[in-house]
């Protein structure tokens, strides 16, 4: 039992970690793209990982939220979760390659906002070099990671604990029928008729 609590919560851990690393890398500088003369912009200029890789900052996100509902869920949604957290993996590792596999492309529109030239072909000729940084291989280890920790989830889920009692759907017992309240003028004219009967109502 201990054993198996103690999966549970290093993969929760290591998703939270994980996301947490995708959600930094997004803030990070991912290149730094030097422009030839004709740009007439001398100074670099910085990409970050939320232009490179628009979509991390959401997907890092959502991991965040697939580590709470590990927590919380049941067998079933466990398993939801799980291929949940393999898809969200997926997608960071894709978002990551994408930017790796193009830098021109995913500082292009920091290049438009900087030069007013718009276009990929008339962008690409702007671009002398692109210094990439760590960080968007930190985004794709963090992909990684996620998607591993999901499929180990998957994987593991029938040893995990249940869910604690405080996440389960309340259950509400009927309330006890009560005997409606005695209307006190129907007192007062019953007591009249035990007068009147020869009955002292005060014994």
């Amino acid at each position: 039992m201990q054993s198996a609590r103690r999966i549970k919560y290093t993969i929760i851990l290591v998703v939270i970690l994980a996301s947490g690393l995708g959600l930094l890398a997004s803030t990070q500088t991912w290149y730094t793209v030097h422009l030839t003369g004709a740009a007439n912009h001398p100074s670099p200029l910085v990409v970050p990982g939320s232009t490179a890789a628009p979509a991390l900052t959401a997907l890092s996100l959502a991991g965040l939220a697939v580590a709470g509902a590990l927590a919380i869920s049941g067998r079933i949604a466990r398993v939801i979760v799980g291929i949940l957290a393999v898809v969200l993996g997926g997608c960071v590792v894709l978002s990551a390659v994408l930017a790796m596999a193009n830098p021109d492309a995913s500082a292009s529109s920091v290049v438009t906002t900087a030069t007013g030239i718009a276009g990929d072909t008339s962008v690409t000729h702007l671009i002398a070099r692109a210094d990439a940084t760590v960080w968007p291989v930190a985004a794709l280890l963090a992909g990684v990671v996620v998607g591993l920790a999901g499929l180990t989830a998957l994987i593991t889920t029938r040893r995990w604990p249940g869910a604690s009692r405080r996440y389960q759907a309340a259950r509400f017992a009927p309330a006890p029928e009560r005997a409606a309240p005695e209307n006190p003028r129907d007192a007062a004219i019953d007591k009249w008729d035990d007068l009147s009967r020869g009955d002292d109502p005060t014994r």
